[in-house]
Formats: structure tokens, C-alpha cells, sequence
């Protein structure tokens, strides 16, 4: 199971209200644009990592993870399962509390390794949709 209710009610509610959503960009047909506006409705502080390094939502953007100068708690994740696990692994480096995988980014090796390095993790779901339901 990758995201059972606990886990994902832990990050919802208790582990940080800073979230860096990977792969977040302007493009308002991408996915992120959405669940990011989500997030921000229920007092998510929304952070854009992306190579533009667009300000999306009023929030500046980053080029990377590494390139944010203050703490994030959640790392939600857009991009290809083959480059989610890098994702995670950096993650695990800026101290993040969590790292959220969207549906259909899975990689059970940085699943493994994040649940390891002591942080919560959640795979194959969307926050969007699991939120509402807190």
C-alpha cells in the first residue's frame, strides 16, 4: 500500500504547511496547475520548483529543490516515475518532513529509501483528491 490513510492524513494536517510541487509550471492544462490551486484553497503555502522558475499561484518559483533558501515540509512530485526517485533523494537532502508521489509516479526503490531516511511518503495519489475528504 503506498499511501495509507494515516500517512496521508499526517501530511495533510500535521507535518507543514510548505509544499514544493515538482514540475509545477503556468501551463494550466498540466495537472499541477490545478492540485496546486487546490492545495493553496486549503492554506497550503505552495512553492513552483521547476526548470522556468515561473512565479505560478503569486508564488516565485526555483529552478530545483536545492535552490529554495528557506524549509519546505511536503515535496509533491510531478514528474516521470524515472525521475521521481532523484526527486525524493533530494528531498530527503533539503530535510522535507514528506514527499508525496502523484498518480502514476512510482518508483518503490525511493519509496523504500525516503521511508527510510525517516520521512513520510506517499506514492500513486493525489492530494487534490484525498484533502477534500479530511
Amino acid at each position: 500500500m503506498y499511501g495509507d490513510q494515516e500517512t496521508i492524513r499526517r501530511i495533510l494536517t500535521e507535518l507543514g504547511d510548505t509544499w514544493a510541487v515538482v514540475g509545477l509550471s503556468n501551463n494550466e492544462d498540466r495537472a499541477a496547475y490545478g492540485v496546486a490551486k487546490v492545495l493553496q484553497r486549503f492554506g497550503k503555502r505552495v512553492v513552483p520548483v521547476h526548470p522556468k522558475a515561473e512565479t505560478v499561484h503569486g508564488e516565485p518559483g526555483y529552478p530545483s529543490l536545492a535552490a529554495i533558501p528557506f524549509k519546505v515540509d511536503v515535496v509533491d512530485v510531478f514528474v516521470n516515475s524515472t525521475l521521481a526517485g532523484e526527486v525524493a533523494d533530494e528531498a530527503v537532502a533539503a530535510g522535507a518532513e514528506a514527499v508525496w508521489f502523484q498518480l502514476n509516479v512510482i518508483d518503490e526503490a525511493a519509496f523504500a529509501r525516503t521511508r527510510e531516511a525517516g520521512l513520510a511518503m506517499v506514492m500513486d495519489r493525489c492530494p487534490a483528491i484525498e484533502i477534500p475528504a479530511l
